[in-house]
């Protein structure tokens, strides 16, 4: 990031401080299990994919091997619309709209062509979200469980991307799976989804943003993580070799301190040579606020 751009993001992130996250709009939702453990940074290559953080064990599998797993900072984004969607219509039936320019501004993203243009990107996440399935598995000495939350039951996507601002002749919409939709109702982290949608340009950020408001809604203590656990956790493309820990390290401590830009009390965290001193703060939503908007 240049420096101009560092201007800009820091001014943004002051302007978003001075706000009341109960404002319209201003609260978005993710599905819990998706924060402890993350989708992949980067585009895998297999059609298989795990996470693991502690006792808590995330895979996924791609609808084929030619469709792929979905990667990067558009599933995020998607995933958090889906999830604030559904916890504000308690509905399994999501409308995306009847235009993909219109779905792509919900999601904070400008409309572009171009190979690497978001309406390439949206319509090959799209695909590869809706086909996936994803298994949570958990076991420790006592208790064990395992839930399927495959996303999507059905997807109808009318847009065109050749004409991304032309309302197709229906809304295009999504169905969500029974076990996914009691999992978003029943288990799901608050945030601002204005910070989510600065911080869209890094999946890390992204990761370690939902992951920080999280913890800090129930940690009370200090806390030091191992650096080889956040690996497991977040480090998706990283190798657990001694370099591909060294790149992981340094590019987990560059999103952090963007995320400590925008959510200060990200900034209470200290790196250390083998592990991350979690220090707790303040939640990016305060329970006092939640309570006043139900």
């Amino acid at each position: 990031m240049n420096k101009a751009n560092t201007l800009k993001f820091i001014d943004k992130a002051i302007e978003i401080n001075q706000q009341e996250a109960k404002e319209a709009g201003a609260l978005g939702f993710m599905v819990r299990t998706l924060v402890q453990v993350t989708f992949p940074h980067s585009n895998p290559k297999t059609p298989y994919y795990e996470r693991v953080n502690g006792n808590f064990t995330l895979t996924m599998a791609a609808g084929s091997s030619e469709i792929g797993l979905p990667y990067g900072t558009i599933p995020r984004l998607v995933m958090s619309w889906i999830t604030t969607e559904a916890i504000k219509t308690k509905n399994r039936e999501l409308i995306l709209g009847d235009s993909l320019s219109g779905f792509l501004r919900e999601l904070g993203l400008i409309p572009s062509g171009g190979r690497w243009g978001t309406i390439t990107r949206i319509k090959n996440q799209m695909r590869r979200l809706c086909a996936c399935s994803i298994i949570a598995l958990y076991a420790d000495n006592k208790k064990g469980f395992t839930r399927k939350l495959d996303p999507v039951e059905d997807s109808d996507l009318w847009w065109d991307p050749k004409d991304p601002e032309q309302g197709a002749l229906f809304n295009s919409k999504l169905l969500l799976r029974e076990g996914f939709f009691k999992e978003v109702i029943n288990s799901s982290i608050v945030f601002r989804m204005d910070t989510l949608k600065l911080l869209k340009q890094s999946s890390m950020a992204v990761d370690i943003y939902m992951w920080v408001t999280y913890r800090n809604s129930y940690a009370k203590k200090p806390s030091r993580i191992p650096w080889e656990a956040l690996q497991l956790q977040f480090g998706a493309g990283y190798p657990l070799t001694p370099l591909g820990k060294r790149n992981f390290k340094r590019m987990f401590i560059q999103a952090l301190k963007k995320v400590a830009i925008v959510y200060h009390e990200a900034g209470k965290i200290r790196t250390e040579e083998k592990y991350l001193l979690f220090v707790p703060g303040k939640p990016d939503v305060p329970k006092k606020k939640l309570t006043a908007l139900k």
